[in-house]
């Protein structure tokens, strides 16, 4: 009897040290990606299925495009998710990464206090709408952390013939989006924000959207691998896998589905 309890308790422990090397050698990558699909709740939807469907686990590390981009630079990570296309695009021209796909866009919009006081509804033209709210001298709280949306804005203001940086009606945040949003919410300001982020936090803010429809919005997001030429340790079937599926079918069905209080905040654009 002790024999067979000693055999039992043996095959327990190596089926133990199984179990550990299985979950030890479990696949994992890294991707950094903007803060708006994290804000919005995307990821949270779409991620899990991706892991359910190959086994890969992905770490996430939400930043601006600005930071995504530097630690792909770096080799930190295996994958890049972002919106910046002029960005991308020299990441992927100096060596940095490769196999760019298009995954999903939609559009930058400027919210703002239900009140208006730079009387910007209605106003179709994103560069007039920015020089109402220099003109008013009303609050603008912009990110200043080099993301996809805080370029996208600083081009505005140099089309507008306008410097803010300085002006004291201008707030330089350095934050993510979703801080951001709140931040205009607690100061009744101005900002630019992405559709999804601004419908995440529509209700806790309780921000108004003040300018839309601009073709100058539009938000395009594209997945890159990091070049394993550039960077040996990465991870890059792992990485490619992540490319692949959010860029199937299946991966874009999931980004078409998701909504926010009914509302479809991402658009699939995969080719």
């Amino acid at each position: 009897m002790r024999t067979l309890i000693k055999r039992t308790a043996a095959m327990l422990g190596l089926l133990a040290v199984a179990a550990v090397t299985v979950t030890a050698q479990a696949a994992e990558i890294r991707m950094a990606t903007t803060t708006s699909t994290e804000n919005s709740g995307l990821l949270k939807v779409l991620l899990p299925k991706f892991e359910a469907a190959t086994g890969v686990k992905v770490n996430v590390i939400s930043v601006g495009t600005g930071k995504a981009i530097k630690l792909g630079e770096a080799g930190d990570v295996d994958v890049i998710l972002v919106h910046a296309r002029k960005q991308e695009d020299a990441f992927v021209a100096d060596g940095f990464g490769v196999n760019r796909r298009d995954v999903m866009y939609n559009d930058f919009i400027v919210v703002g206090p239900v009140s208006d006081p730079a009387k910007l509804r209605g106003e179709k033209d994103v560069i007039k709408g920015f020089e109402k709210i220099a003109a008013t001298k009303t609050r603008f709280i912009s990110r200043g952390d080099n993301s996809g949306t805080d370029v996208m804005e600083k081009g505005y203001w140099k089309t507008a013939g306008i410097e803010p940086k300085g002006q004291p009606w201008y707030v330089n945040a350095g934050l993510g989006m979703g801080e951001v949003l709140t931040m205009a919410g607690e100061m009744q300001a101005y900002t630019l924000t992405d559709r999804a982020t601004y419908g995440a936090y529509k209700a806790r803010t309780g921000l108004d959207i003040a300018l839309q429809g601009d073709k100058r919005m539009f938000n395009p997001y594209g997945i890159i691998a990091v070049n394993p030429a550039k960077h040996p340790s990465v991870k890059h079937a792992d990485a490619m896998k992540l490319v692949e599926w959010v860029t199937s079918k299946e991966g874009q069905a999931v980004i078409a589905d998701f909504k926010v209080d009914g509302q479809q905040l991402f658009f699939p654009s995969a080719k």
